[in-house]
């Protein structure tokens, strides 16, 4: 678990994070329920993303606005989400996902593991939306880009509480696993509007088990190198710089002081303030 808690989701929030979540597992995962109307890769998501950006957009509102209400955000929280997010979508403006490196995976894992997950989470989703704004990437497939970052900073967030090398290691595999999951995840978007040969594309009206080794076949000639390439540069970047990444913001949250409970302690009155013998 992380060390503590800048973002505490409450009941509204975790109820608007657990309905972003179905949305955009639905936006993911409904060709493989119902049959694709067709079409080219590049209008894949055309009609119904707009409406998935629709709805996640105002859900991640309400979750910051819910933990505001609630007391478990505060100024100093929104503070580093807002600089957190432009440093990861700086980065990800230096190397917007050149041979599959994206170190702004990093920055999020790291900002979830220390922050925790309801902050890793935040991170996730503004840290993509904020890359996709410096890089002119603003398309439909945004939405879903950014619940999986956002997934990804709150799995981060939950993992085993563990210290030293053991921590760097853990996080630095994650961050691999990581790395291809959410290659294999964005790919859903739009493949199964495409054409890409026999046994690589979805075939409606197949049985679950042909369409995923379909899927599995097309990602193995066209993705996996670049998503294994992903995990790499994942693994060694929280590898070689994870510790003293981890120390700077563990110093940070400490000065930050979130998980402080404040305490009225009345001053005592001048005259009853005994005098010195």
């Amino acid at each position: 678990m992380s060390d503590v808690r800048a973002v505490r989701f409450h009941t509204g929030a975790t109820l608007a994070l657990v309905i972003a979540s179905v949305v955009t597992l639905a936006a993911f995962g409904w060709p493989f329920v119902l049959d694709p109307s067709g079409g080219s890769e590049a209008g894949a998501h055309g009609s119904d993303a707009p409406w998935v950006f629709v709805l996640v957009l105002p859900l991640l509102a309400v979750i910051v606005l819910a933990e505001l209400n609630a007391g478990g955000i505060d100024a100093k929280a929104i503070a580093l989400l807002g600089m957190l997010a432009s440093v990861g979508g700086a980065l990800r403006a230096l190397s917007p996902g050149v041979a599959g490196l994206e170190p702004s995976f990093a920055v999020i894992m790291l900002g979830g593991r220390v922050f925790g997950r309801g902050f890793g989470f935040v991170q996730g989703c503004l840290t993509l939306f904020v890359g996709a704004l410096l890089t002119g990437g603003v398309g439909p497939w945004l939405p879903f880009q950014m619940m999986a970052a956002g997934w990804i900073g709150f799995l981060s967030g939950s993992l085993p509480r563990v210290r030293g090398r053991s921590e760097i290691l853990m996080l630095a595999g994650v961050g691999f696993v990581l790395g291809l999951v959410y290659g294999a995840l964005m790919n859903l978007w739009f493949w199964p509007f495409g054409l890409y040969g026999d046994g690589q594309s979805f075939e409606p009206g197949a049985a679950a088990a042909v369409n995923l080794a379909n899927y599995a076949r097309y990602y193995v000639i066209t993705s996996a190198i670049w998503d294994v390439s992903r995990g790499i540069f994942t693994f060694l970047l929280l590898l070689l710089a994870g510790a003293p990444l981890l120390r700077a913001l563990r110093r940070v949250s400490r000065r930050a002081a979130f998980d402080a409970s404040p305490a009225f302690v009345p001053h005592a009155s001048p005259d009853a303030v005994a005098e010195p013998r």
